[in-house]
């Protein structure tokens, strides 16, 4: 389907969607005294009963484990979080969510919704579903792509999506160097 210069292709307005929803929702959850980074974190984590390694929840929130590290610092000391030793694996670390957060959490949910039914305001129900069908699936193929598919693990909505594997199914962390 060709492109007309005022097209800029479903790539790009995905994207773009997705970040004008994500400022507007950090707008909002500022008051809280949340960075976009610590509410995604917390988001992340409030999927999670037994909580996950740092570097699982770095590959979830797509961030490098060293600028994760530091995020974890802050919301421990801001009593948000804990880390506490793998039952799995002494080497490694696993966050999870302190009772305090559970409130918190509920707060977010709350102006998120608030924030979703205004801006979903006006489209009617069956384009909304169609919609998010399209959506999941453009984003299970993203995930998809270029995976081999014996070692393909897609979990309920929350699949890591800045991962890659290699072509023997070791996942490897995207970099943005070349």
């Amino acid at each position: 389907m060709p492109k007309s210069p005022q097209d800029p292709g479903i790539g790009t307005l995905i994207g773009e969607t997705g970040r004008a929803w994500r400022c507007r929702l950090d707008q909002r959850l500022k008051p809280l005294g949340l960075s976009q980074a610590k509410w995604i974190t917390l988001l992340k984590l409030s999927k999670v009963e037994d909580g996950m390694t740092q570097t699982e929840l770095a590959e979830r929130v797509c961030v490098e484990g060293p600028t994760l590290a530091r995020l974890l610092d802050r919301m421990a000391a801001d009593g948000w979080i804990e880390r506490r030793e793998s039952d799995a694996d002494r080497r490694s670390k696993t966050v999870h969510l302190r009772r305090k957060s559970y409130a918190l959490l509920e707060q977010i949910n709350a102006v998120a919704m608030q924030l979703s039914a205004e801006l979903l305001e006006g489209v009617p129900p069956d384009e909304l579903r169609s919609c998010i069908n399209v959506l999941r699936r453009i984003k299970e193929k993203a995930i998809r792509l270029d995976t081999p598919t014996a070692a393909i693990e897609v979990s309920a909505g929350d699949e890591p999506i800045c991962t890659k594997r290699t072509s023997v199914g070791k996942r490897v962390r995207k970099t943005t160097k070349s």
